[in-house]
């Protein structure tokens, strides 16, 4: 379902990156990138989800939570995270240029916050991929016309 967000996103015109939030079983949260929709530096699949996991579940606890995106979280979105007290996290392709779980930085296992997020990276990582290469190739290609 994430994979299928971020197709949403690419259609939107949007850096396709999907998330989605399930808590007891049920999906609470579903969202993509909408940061040139909102023209909103913060509205990455994540920070949106998190938004709308918490008006569901009526807290901005999300514990019991697990967030699912298709893109490795940034620091903005790793931190927001930490703050929504998320004990899990399932992500897919590793982010190179910001990553902020295991590529850049370590800010889930930082001993020195008070919370922990388990996480798992790289799942369906070929075609959470896939979908961001293919994005950024039609967009060099507009570029250059």
């Amino acid at each position: 379902m994430a994979i299928d967000q971020a197709r949403e996103a690419a259609a939107e015109d949007e850096v396709p990156v999907g998330a989605i939030i399930v808590a007891a079983g049920r999906i609470v949260a579903t969202a993509h990138n909408q940061r040139e929709q909102l023209s909103d530096p913060t509205a990455h699949a994540e920070m949106i989800a998190i938004t709308q996991a918490a008006a569901a579940l009526g807290s901005w606890r999300l514990e019991g939570c697990t967030l699912y995106v298709t893109l490795e979280p940034c620091p903005m979105c790793a931190g927001a995270i930490l703050q929504a007290r998320v004990p899990v996290v399932v992500w897919g392709a590793a982010d190179p240029k910001a990553g902020a779980v295991e590529t850049l930085y370590r800010l889930f296992d930082d001993p020195r916050l008070n919370h922990r997020v388990e996480h798992t990276g790289h799942v369906m990582a070929d075609a959470c991929g896939r979908i961001l290469s293919e994005f950024f190739r039609k967009k060099r290609n507009e570029n250059r016309k």
